[in-house]
């Protein structure tokens, strides 16, 4: 179990196992693995986000070597049934072709438009992305507000 803090606020991200395996099975090994992704699913308690659900790839997702785009008919279908299970869509989550994960200009403006074009009411969306390396290295967790991405440490590693 992973345990990232959100800045000041006093909010934890915490990663259930299931989906930090689930990032696992997606990394890109190899030079033919192409990127994946999917929608990240939480139970919020108070302060705790609880990540329980990750989704993705997808067969209608277009993927590549250094691309990922979502069907976003699917994901649309999963929010709502995800959420009928008392699950709320709080972000994205997809891979990166390299070690430890940078976000790229793409990267952000996609997490920018996302949290803008979304009715929610949170202070921003958890993006993550899975490099090759193991998580907590290789994985890079995010907390973006519209405006700017705000990367986060691991505070606790179970």
């Amino acid at each position: 179990m992973l345990l990232y803090p959100v800045g000041a606020s006093g909010e934890v991200i915490q990663f259930e196992q299931g989906v930090v395996d689930h990032f696992d099975r997606n990394r890109q090994h190899r030079c033919w693995h192409r990127e994946g992704g999917g929608q990240l699913f939480a139970r919020i308690d108070g302060h705790r986000i609880l990540v329980s659900e990750a989704t993705g790839p997808r067969p209608k997702d277009k993927r590549g070597r250094t691309f990922f785009e979502p069907d976003r008919g699917s994901e649309q279908v999963e929010i709502e049934a995800l959420f009928a299970r008392d699950l709320h869509y709080i972000g994205d989550w997809h891979t990166h072709p390299e070690r430890c994960p940078v976000p790229s200009g793409r990267d952000n403006a996609t997490m920018a438009s996302r949290v803008r074009l979304s009715r929610h009411r949170l202070a921003g969306f958890v993006f993550v992305i899975v490099g090759q390396l193991s998580p907590p290295s290789g994985m890079t967790v995010l907390v973006h507000d519209g405006t700017s991405g705000h990367v986060l440490s691991p505070a606790y590693i179970e």
